[in-house]
């Protein structure tokens, strides 16, 4: 298996590793070239790659309206052979005011527009798209964020939102790699406010939660995330993967993270606790 990532950075990072325990060599591109990745704008050793590559994975999201990767790249990587994977956001889905959405609905009619004409592109060329939701896991988690004293708890009543830790993203990237190329949500198993997984890792760290904020107070960007309110089904990956989250709920995830640091508190989340993560 040769293994070519458009994008090595975080998730890319963990897909790598896990390809890596079954014998593969990989290939990653970024920007700068760094830390061993090749430039994407060196397109010779690029086009050298697509054309050895038995998988091609990008997670380069949509800049400026369009696909970079399939702009720059778009007719070798269609003419390569090579199983194709794309990861996406369950951001395509757009407001569902609360209610579950599977690959089922459509796409496109949220803030994620060129993302959905992105996800559409791949799938038009065969490839396997992974929707994913807020991700997190060692170094980039809640835990971080209270620690660092950046974290917040948002005024926004029964807010609801999916999430996945990094590791169920390449275990399921994996899964997909001997699997039919559809659409599939890589989500864990109980979607939750935002709030409450602060809360529960303020808990862990033995912290006081922080503080609650106006949704006006924050960002364009932030604003826009927190209009969109939708519960993430996994159960297609699920069936046809054969894939298992291995962190079903945000508790079990925080847990394991915190194990590596600090010591675990016994007592139980607050249970006025309301909101959501990401």
């Amino acid at each position: 298996m040769r293994l070519l990532i458009f994008g090595f950075g975080y998730s890319a990072g963990y897909i790598a590793r896990a390809a890596r325990s079954r014998g593969a060599v990989v290939t990653g591109t970024t920007r700068d070239g760094r830390e061993d990745t090749l430039r994407f704008d060196d397109r010779e050793r690029v086009l050298h790659e697509i054309a050895g590559a038995t998988h091609i994975l990008s997670s380069v999201p949509p800049s400026e309206g369009r696909d970079p990767v399939l702009a720059a790249y778009g007719d070798a990587i269609a003419q390569s052979g090579a199983w194709l994977g794309y990861l996406s956001s369950t951001g395509v889905y757009g407001d569902a005011q609360g209610a579950w959405v599977d690959e089922s609905a459509s796409i496109g009619g949220g803030r994620r527009v060129a993302r959905a004409e992105a996800d559409a592109a791949w799938q038009a060329r065969g490839a396997s798209v992974f929707r994913l939701p807020g991700i997190y896991g060692p170094d980039r988690s809640p835990l971080d964020r209270v620690r660092e004293g950046k974290a917040h708890r948002v005024d926004v009543p029964d807010q609801i939102f999916s999430r996945v830790h990094v590791e169920d993203i390449a275990s399921g990237v994996i899964a997909g790699f001997d699997a039919p190329s559809e659409a599939y949500n890589l989500s864990d198993d109980e979607p939750a406010p935002q709030n409450a997984v602060i809360d529960y890792a303020a808990m862990l760290l033995g912290m006081a939660p922080p503080p609650f904020v106006s949704v006006d107070d924050l960002s364009p960007m932030a604003r826009g995330f927190y209009a969109e309110n939708r519960r993430v089904a996994n159960g297609k990956a699920k069936r046809i993967l054969g894939w298992r989250p291995l962190y079903p709920n945000y508790r079990l995830g925080l847990r394991a993270l915190s194990a590596t640091t600090i010591p675990i508190m016994p007592s139980a989340p607050p249970a006025s606790a309301s909101g959501d993560q990401r």
